[in-house]
């Protein structure tokens, strides 16, 4: 034997799964004008605040839809000012490599692993996200291999901080056409990152779903600060204004393209304190406000949402409640965006 690997069956190719649940043209229309206006706001083109808000794993259809026609009723709201991209995470890196992995492992939690029905039913919820609101959406590329099932329907990818050293993910990102925000890494070193960038911004030629692939660079690859673990197991943040200057300064001595930071108000800079994303939210506002320049490299927030405060466990039956991290539920949400709006008047 020379792989201690058992093939179970082989899974249809993107082509196909494309073709079987194929985007409508009127919907392609809708991506394409989400996708110049997330352009523009990286290009430094528009002014518009980015917020990439979602569920910290969308765990299931019926709760996942629910909160993101609740979002759109939002964004009517604040749309002049905040531009959101919903999050819809459905494969999640474990730190240990073994529990819920997401709804592309199991499209139902409380069931084994099918792999086939997950590819079916990631695709055909960010289809329905798309026909129920008009929004085109952010997942983490945490299986490069995996995104073509679904590269006609997102509008931005977010690289792991357990990924972005990993040069399969860099090279991938340097061709999928849209943002592509890479994390610092769980210990922060801040050059992994800014390496990372400089990869998937620069042409490359790799094998890529057995094939020699040819990419133009990604110019909308950037910064996601997440916070960092210490070597004690301590979670640090690096939110605060000396950390955003810090890489203002990184990006000052590099050559990269469309600077910017999306801060990312959970993880390592709350400590999984989902409440304190209120408070990091406004933290990073006030950052902006006190320096024109840090206005306008801090494009955006990246905020864990759901319907119901906290988390449960992967069997629990709370409909709307995170079975990964802690998320803010649907009142906290709402009074935030509105407040992240009146602080964009200013």
């Amino acid at each position: 034997m020379d792989m201690d690997m058992e093939l179970i069956r082989k899974l249809p190719t993107p082509q196909e799964i494309k073709e079987q649940f194929p985007l409508e043209g009127k919907y392609k229309v809708i991506k394409d004008n989400r996708d110049n206006e997330i352009r523009e706001i990286f290009e430094g083109k528009s002014d518009k605040f980015l917020l990439i808000i979602g569920p910290c794993s969308a765990d299931r259809e019926d709760a996942v839809l629910d909160y993101m026609e609740r979002l759109r009723k939002v964004y009517d709201k604040v749309s002049d000012r905040i531009f959101i991209i919903p999050r819809v995470y459905t494969n999640k890196p474990r730190t240990k490599g073994i529990g819920y992995k997401g709804m592309l492992h199991q499209p139902d939690p409380n069931k084994g692993e099918d792999m086939l029905a997950g590819i079916i039913a990631i695709r055909k919820l960010h289809m329905d996200v798309i026909k129920s609101t008009e929004f085109t959406c952010a997942e983490e590329m945490l299986y490069p291999e995996n995104h073509r099932y679904l590269s006609d329907l997102l509008s931005y990818v977010a690289i792991g901080a357990r990924s972005v050293e990993d040069q399969l993910h860099r090279m991938t990102a340097s061709g999928i056409g849209i943002p592509a925000g890479m994390k610092n890494p769980t210990e922060g070193d801040l050059s992994v990152m800014m390496n990372a960038i400089v990869a998937a911004q620069a042409p490359q030629k790799f094998v890529y779903r057995g094939w020699e692939v040819q990419t133009p660079g990604n110019p909308l690859s950037h910064v996601i600060l997440r916070g960092y673990v210490d070597k004690y197991g301590n979670s640090m943040p690096n939110y605060h204004y000396e950390d955003l200057d810090r890489v203002k300064d990184l990006y000052a001595k590099s050559d990269l393209k469309n600077p910017a930071i999306i801060v990312d108000c959970n993880h390592s800079n709350s400590g999984k304190k989902y409440k304190e994303q209120i408070r990091i939210a406004k933290d990073v506002m006030h950052s902006r406000h006190e320096n024109p320049s840090l206005k306008k490299l801090v494009k955006g927030l990246m905020i864990e949402s759901y319907l119901e405060d906290g988390n449960q466990p992967t069997d629990g039956e709370v409909y709307g409640k995170s079975i990964t991290d802690p998320c803010l539920g649907w009142d906290k949400t709402e009074k935030l965006i509105m407040d992240l709006y009146k602080e964009l008047e200013k």
